[in-house]
């Protein structure tokens, strides 16, 4: 295992409402001491982890907070569930609160963080401008993540378009859904094109690489040209280039 898995495993699995299990603070001790060896993080990164803005704490916290809208990706059981509620100036069309809660890694956690507050800051974010964030802007803000850990961006990315569009449904503005479908583009093996976007996140970014991943193109050949279009779409979406 790799020493940013090793790290990155330290900051691992938070509990429902709880905001550093005692694993955690053990690991911000260490590192406050000076003994780990190596951390592939950026002092911005490490400190949204240990102290994550926005952080659901509790049920009277959420009740309190009278959210608008409200999104949820991944699942607890595969260790990657994020769950976002955000209130919005309905008058100026601004997101101007943000919870979330997750069970996640450390980058997660702070990419989830910092989301937050890029969309809340000096007043609030107009919704049609938090819906062209992408997960580099995010991680840009962190001052970069480990390459294999930029997927974890996208987390907070997608919980936040669910929590947009739950908005709209509620206030009857249809139109301004946003559907995010999955294509197959492997007849053979029933792989879609948001498989290929998942093996580009987890550092797949060439054909070879997607195939090792996803085994798109071993019987349909007639699908390889698409797949390399995806590719380097997705590179350019979520890496400028």
């Amino acid at each position: 295992m790799e020493k940013e898995e090793m790290i990155d495993d330290e900051l691992s699995s938070v509990n429902e409402l709880k905001v550093i299990p005692m694993r955690h603070k053990d690991v911000e001790a260490k590192v406050k001491a000076g003994k780990v060896e190596e951390w592939f993080y950026t002092d911005i990164v490490k400190d949204h982890f240990f102290n994550p803005r926005n952080l659901l704490r509790s049920d009277d916290d959420l009740k309190k907070f009278a959210h608008d809208g409200y999104g949820s990706v991944g699942a607890a059981a595969c260790g990657d569930k994020m769950d976002m509620w955000i209130k919005i100036d309905k008058e100026n069309d601004k997101i101007i609160g943000c919870l979330f809660k997750t069970f996640g890694c450390g980058s997660a956690i702070a990419s989830t963080s910092m989301l937050t507050v890029m969309i809340t800051e000096n007043g609030g974010m107009l919704i049609e401008q938090a819906l062209k964030i992408k997960p580099q802007d995010i991680v840009k803000r962190l001052g970069d993540l480990p390459q294999r850990k930029f997927h974890c961006s996208v987390l907070g990315d997608k919980s936040l378009r669910q929590a947009i569009n739950d908005y709209f449904r509620r206030t009857g503005q249809n139109d301004r859904i946003v559907i995010e479908g999955a294509q197959v583009v492997d007849m053979a093996l029933k792989i879609t094109d948001k498989d290929i976007e998942e093996a580009v996140l987890d550092g797949a970014h060439d054909f070879e690489a997607v195939q090792k991943k996803t085994k798109v193109g071993v019987h349909d050949k007639s699908c390889i040209p698409k797949v390399k279009e995806l590719i380097e779409f997705y590179k350019q979406k979520y890496y400028g280039g």
